[in-house]
């Protein structure tokens, strides 16, 4: 023994990548049972090992929890089932030429088979044989084939949805690229399955079919032969061959109808991924009292018609009501505990003096939930808007360059039930409605069918939408929807409003923390800006600018380098701000009309620009200008604003340097998309074009 562990453990049998090797030995080992003849122990040995094959695949497809887990079950299809047919080909080969012999010809997993199922009676064998043939064949193989195949259909339909909202996603913070670039895979991986298993299915089928064939071919053949090359009589041929061939199909039958069942078992497998199916069929089919107490109390009336087996329907009664009986013990609620007045009174503690520690301060960012809400924000039920947050404010922070406050969650009884609302320093900055475990349909545009639901608008960008079942997810997905869930929509309406308000969200504590971590990276860097030139609070007011106009502060080194040229001419924010603009045309540029050098903007008219011009420089920040040229200045760039929207165009307005700041406050109502560009600000490199002018004189 001790020689023989020691040539297995030689350093060239351990090279061997046997796992990588077990395939091809096994198509090389299936391929050779159907030309080399088997003896029949060795057949003994294959059947008893193709059984234990198939228990074991039923097994893995009860306690997967999704599909994808068993991925290679269409490939796992094909080889056991060109194992049984290599088997039926030996068996077959067995049974013609050894089976005037004796019933034993085959092996004796055949053998005890035939003997087994027949008992004595060889109809009752072929009609069992036919029976499980129909069972495979008609019901099990053709639903499971049916479900794979539309499964795949729906799968693939539902591949654009599912893109764009792992898209929506990522574009959201909700998720990173590598979970994105997972997602897409595990969609890509699940489409090919499905399409798979469709094709798969027809192999148990011809395997039906073969079985079949395999036992009128034995039947008649093995007759033929026994009777005239052996010369046996009837009755002999008939009862050694029929039971070898009742034997052999069965053998053959049995692991194909495991198989089958394991194969209906993985595409039919729907609901949660974190529980197998055994334990998912358990909870759902036994997990209301109310419906075993009803299935006792009707078996108890079947057990006392007269003429019924009353013992057998009384026990099972009896183990349905102790079952209901014990779920409803179970899930019953301990009594509250009445208190008397006194008691009360003598737990409620006495009222003390006002103290400073009752001046609780505002939070920076908050967020209200309705108590339906409260599961999404409860750390003990793993809330999954808790773990959105944390990504959104990670995103935030590599997107505008500040790490922004913590969101302070609390619920408020005041609120619906669904509702939530986003609070800036104690303020209400966005609201809305988010059922939980329904999910939300979007309309990106261009959807014209509906789905049954609730009819509603995204809070985040407003769009048409509609709440939803999750059963009709696929469905939504196929029309054109982008579906998501509740956390999702919350989460995306949240990241929204940090982006809008961003200059709000930078105050003096997140602007000196901003400095200490600049500092460590480049500890000159803003040695000499602040506070030598300029104070703290100029630098957060000229970076406030910069994030109320929809810019990031990540090119920190530029802004304060140029803070640090002009700051000995000027100390004024809005100044700071104009130079620093300028310092960072190019990347305003790319940041409002991508990598084009073409910039597409809207122009004032020259008469609109020389009124304008009088304006503000006898007034200041257009003080001077009258409230008719106001309101014709306002709706114009509302409309030429959308316009540019409508043409898939950056809504931007060029204006001269002096009347860039009075224009952006003049238009941050009536068209805050747009945003407002100067001479300066644009790029050397880049050519202007000119799409609408907002004309008209006062």
């Amino acid at each position: 023994m001790n020689s023989l562990a020691q040539a297995f453990d030689h350093p060239i049998l351990r090279a061997v990548p046997w796992r990588q090797l077990a395939l091809p030995i096994l198509a090389f080992l299936v391929l050779a049972m159907m030309v080399l003849p088997l003896p029949p122990f060795l057949l003994d040995l294959l059947f008893t090992f193709n059984i234990a094959i198939s228990l074991v695949v039923l097994m893995v497809a009860v306690y997967t929890k999704k599909p994808l887990e068993f991925a290679a079950f269409p490939t796992v299809l094909l080889l056991t089932t060109l194992m049984r047919l290599s088997l039926n080909v030996a068996s077959t080969r067995a049974v013609l030429t050894d089976g005037h012999t004796g019933p034993d010809a085959a092996g004796k997993v055949i053998e005890s088979f035939g003997h087994f199922v027949i008992g004595g009676s060889f109809a009752v064998g072929i009609i069992v044989f036919a029976i499980l043939v129909v069972i495979n064949f008609v019901v099990i193989t053709k639903g499971a084939g049916r479900i794979a195949e539309v499964a795949a259909r729906f799968t693939l339909d539902a591949m654009p949805g599912k893109q764009m909202a792992i898209d929506a996603d990522l574009n959201a913070g909700i998720i990173d690229d590598k979970e994105a670039k997972r997602r897409r895979s595990e969609i890509a991986e699940e489409a090919d399955f499905y399409g798979a298993m469709d094709g798969a299915s027809k192999y148990v089928r011809g395997d039906a079919i073969a079985g079949i064939l395999i036992l009128f071919i034995n039947i008649i053949g093995g007759l033929a032969i026994g009777m005239m090359s052996h010369g046996l009589p009837l009755a002999q041929a008939v009862e050694t061959y029929v039971l070898l061939t009742i034997g052999d199909g069965l053998v053959a039958m049995i692991p194909g109808l495991i198989i089958s069942i394991a194969a209906g078992l993985i595409v039919s497998r729907v609901g949660k991924e974190s529980e197998d199916l055994g334990g998912q069929v358990t909870q759902q089919l036994f997990a209301k009292p109310r419906v075993l107490g009803i299935t006792a109390a009707i078996l108890a009336i079947l057990g006392v018609i007269p003429g019924m087996p009353w013992f057998v329907f009384l026990l099972a009664a009896s183990i349905c009501g102790y079952m209901a009986w014990t779920m409803h013990q179970k899930n019953q609620q301990p009594a509250v505990v009445e208190k008397t007045a006194e008691q009360i009174a003598a737990e409620t503690p006495a009222p003390q003096e006002a103290s400073w520690d009752d001046v609780v301060p505002l939070d920076v960012l908050g967020l209200e939930v309705g108590y339906r809400l409260i599961p999404l924000v409860d750390k003990a039920q793993d809330g999954e808007l808790l773990k959105r947050i944390k990504a959104i404010r990670k995103k935030f922070a590599q997107e505008i360059g500040f790490l922004p406050p913590p969101v302070h969650i609390r619920d408020n009884l005041e609120l619906k039930p669904s509702q939530y609302r986003v609070l800036l320093k104690g303020v209400v900055v966005g609201e809305g409605e988010a059922f939980n475990g329904m999910m939300l349909a979007i309309n990106p545009g261009g959807v014209t069918q509906t789905v049954p639901g609730t009819p509603t608008k995204d809070p985040a960008f407003g769009l048409p939408a509609v709440w939803i079942e999750p059963r009709t997810r696929d469905a939504a997905q196929v029309l054109g929807y982008t579906v998501v869930d509740c956390a999702t929509v919350v989460a995306t309406h949240i990241n929204h409003l940090l982006a809008s308000n961003a200059g709000a969200l930078l105050g003096r504590q997140e602007t000196q923390a901003l400095i200490e971590h600049v500092s460590k990276s480049s500890p000159k860097l803003l040695d000499d800006l602040v506070p030598k030139l300029i104070p703290l609070s100029t630098l957060q007011r000229v970076l406030q600018n910069l994030l109320d106009e929809g810019l990031h502060i990540r090119d920190l080194r530029t802004i304060v380098e140029t803070l640090a040229d002009v700051a000995q001419r000027t100390t004024d924010p809005n100044e700071l701000t104009a130079h620093v603009r300028a310092a960072l045309r190019a990347s305003i540029a790319q940041t409002l009309f991508g990598s084009t050098r073409e910039l597409n903007v809207i122009a004032l008219d020259p008469e609109l620009e020389k009124v304008l011009g009088q304006s503000i420089g006898n007034g200041g920040e257009g003080a001077a200008i009258e409230p008719g040229l106001v309101d014709l200045i306002q709706r114009g760039a509302a409309a030429a604003s959308q316009r540019q929207e409508d043409m898939g165009l950056a809504p931007t307005l060029l204006v001269p340097d002096r009347l860039r700041v009075p224009l952006v406050r003049l238009l941050r109502r009536a068209a805050p998309r747009l945003r407002v560009l100067g001479h300066a600000e644009v790029p050397e490199t880049s050519q202007i074009r000119v799409s609408t002018v907002l004309g008209g004189a006062g």
